[in-house]
């Protein structure tokens, strides 16, 4: 569950490292896993300043984008009563039309992101808990 003004780790190869929850797609005021957010970027990869291709960042310090929450601490109930819960909140990077930024996913995503018709992230992920 996260918040307006909340911190959420980059798990994808977008540039970004740590961003700011400023609002949350839908008209609610809670995000839970697999739901859209705006987020401000806090703290970016270094740009390399001899122009390599291979290490391109999209985004920047003080950049404003969307991203999908995959991982939150506070434990989410699922339909079988279990409850599942992580170290850290995690977002992954989206363009305007919804498609993921980096072309990679590091680290384990919720299953709540499949069953929210997130099926592009799903497959870039190397787990799905």
């Amino acid at each position: 569950m996260l918040l307006l003004k909340s911190f959420a780790k980059v798990i994808d190869n977008s540039g970004a490292l740590v961003v700011e929850v400023i609002n949350v797609m839908g008209g609610s005021r809670v995000a839970s896993l697999g739901d859209e957010v705006v987020c401000v970027v806090k703290k970016a990869r270094p740009v390399s300043g001899e122009g390599s291709s291979n290490a391109v960042s999209k985004l920047k310090k003080g950049d404003v984008a969307r991203a999908l929450v995959v991982r939150t601490v506070q434990p989410v109930r699922r339909l079988d009563g279990t409850f599942v819960k992580f170290d850290d909140n995690a977002v992954v990077m989206l363009s305007k039309q919804g498609t993921p930024l980096g072309n990679r996913v590091l680290g384990v995503i919720a299953n709540e992101t499949r069953q929210k018709r997130w099926a592009k992230i799903v497959s870039l992920a190397p787990k799905v808990v």
